[in-house]
């Protein structure tokens, strides 16, 4: 017999349950680039029909992270050199602001929760566990975009805001990473937004640098 979602969960829930699951398999590096998206397989593997996976997988096209190569075939994306670099414009163009306007907006609790978050990457970068920096490290990124108060930048990053997740993941000099939070963090702590705004784009540039050389081997030509 073919397997059905239930009847107690709804078919958008089993879509976004299957989605997500995809999504971070792919930001965690358990799918990589090539791997092939099999409907049949994956819908035996979640117990569910194939109408969910069917639509994940169209979902997931369209956040970036899989194409169709052909009709019967769909794997998980290849980045290319222009994708990382369209993706860390992007980045520097929104997130540099960003911690503009969270060190003007910060308050002392939304500073601690900041605190938290860098104390939850030490131990997670201590243990040499990626996944759990990576999440951690969105994390406090989405925090800062929060802290700057802007519901309009909020909804422009979120389109992209998976596959720049993935791109997170390809870095994995986790204590220079470290470092670099916790002088952002300082720096917005400091109330200074010229000085968050500096350090937001010193930290931006420096992990796409390290992004290109973990998946190109090569430096970049220039900065994003």
């Amino acid at each position: 017999m073919s397997p059905t979602t239930t009847k107690t969960e709804p078919l958008g829930a089993v879509r976004e349950r299957v989605l997500a699951t995809l999504r971070q398999d792919i930001i965690a590096g358990r799918l990589g680039p090539g791997d092939r998206l099999v409907e049949r397989e994956l819908a035996e593997r979640f117990g569910v029909s194939r109408v969910p996976v069917r639509e994940a997988i169209r979902a997931l096209v369209a956040e970036g992270f899989v194409l169709f190569e052909s009709a019967r075939r769909t794997v998980v994306r290849r980045l290319t050199p222009t994708d990382v670099k369209e993706l860390f414009e992007l980045r520097e163009a929104l997130e540099v602001y960003a911690a503009g306007l969270a060190a003007a907006r910060a308050t002392p609790e939304a500073l601690a929760e900041l605190q938290e978050l860098l104390d939850e990457a030490a131990t997670a970068t201590r243990k040499g566990d990626g996944e759990a920096i990576t999440d951690i490290n969105t994390r406090f990124h989405d925090r800062i975009l929060t802290l700057a108060g802007n519901g309009l930048l909020i909804s422009v990053m979120e389109p992209v805001d998976g596959r720049l997740r993935w791109l997170t993941r390809q870095n994995e000099e986790w204590p220079q990473l470290l470092t670099e939070h916790r002088e952002l963090y300082e720096a917005i702590a400091s109330g200074d937004p010229d000085r968050a705004r500096a350090h937001a784009l010193g930290h931006v540039r420096a992990n796409y640098r390290s992004t290109v050389r973990h998946l190109f081997g090569t430096e970049p030509d220039d900065a994003c």
